[in-house]
């Protein structure tokens, strides 16, 4: 699965990702999500968006075919960026291409200066409403949208606790150094860099000395910089290691 920005040729498939996920999720008619989805994302519009720095379109890409999208908007430096939409089709859902568009964003939004991230869904998406609970998103208030001439209650959420994360870019793809996460090394501390937000898959390890990732050499994790030198000795010790 690829995640990368939008681009004008994705228009017809974006469109017809967003209509085909809202008669899945919600209860409005087909001609108030077409008038919706026309409204939102229609060629102009689009290429509006696209070309707007402040918004951040990306689409999941499945050999060829457009899987999912995130609408997101940057409101500026150290301000909270959010994530208006995120649109997953029926055919491509439970394979997690949620979570990577969730994390991708995230990581977008916070490169280009955001504070965090806040997720807006409709009150009556019941599992668009769990979907951010489960990865630790708590509803901080309420809004309210109008489609089609309806007025919509809208939930946000907001990923209040800090994450403690910095995003280092290596080799086009996106890591996150945990900067509360320190090693001993023999000249200065080494972080652990995480290829998630959520900190579930270890990716190396950053040398704070001459800020250059550095991998662990072996099972028991010593850890050396191949540019500076510094390390760190095993976390066990045992008689290989005598």
């Amino acid at each position: 699965m690829d995640i990368r920005h939008a681009t004008a040729a994705d228009r017809d498939a974006i469109r017809k990702i967003a209509s085909d996920s809202m008669r899945s999720s919600y209860s409005m008619s087909p001609d108030t999500i077409d008038s919706a989805v026309s409204s939102w994302y229609g060629n102009d519009t689009l290429d509006t968006l696209l070309a707007d720095d402040q918004r951040i379109l990306l689409v999941a890409e499945d050999d060829d075919t457009l899987a999912g999208f995130t609408d997101a908007i940057l409101h500026g430096s150290e301000q909270p960026g959010d994530l208006l939409w995120l649109h997953v089709h029926p055919d491509y859902r439970g394979r997690g291409i949620s979570r990577q568009l969730l994390e991708e964003t995230r990581a977008r939004l916070v490169e280009a200066g955001a504070s965090h991230l806040r997720g807006l869904v409709l009150a009556d998406n019941s599992e668009g409403n769990s979907f951010y609970r489960h990865f630790g998103f708590e509803k901080i208030g309420e809004r309210h949208i109008e489609i089609d001439g309806t007025r919509h209650v809208e939930n946000v959420f907001q990923d209040i606790e800090p994450t403690g994360l910095t995003t280092l870019a290596v080799d086009d793809e996106i890591v996150y150094v945990a900067d509360n996460e320190t090693h001993r090394g023999t000249i200065a501390p080494f972080n652990t860099i995480y290829a998630d937000p959520n900190r579930d898959e270890r990716w190396a390890y950053y040398c704070t000395n001459c800020e250059q990732v550095a991998a662990a050499m072996d099972a028991m994790e010593r850890i050396e910089c191949s540019t500076c030198g510094n390390t760190r000795k095993p976390t066990r010790w045992d008689a290989a290691y005598l």
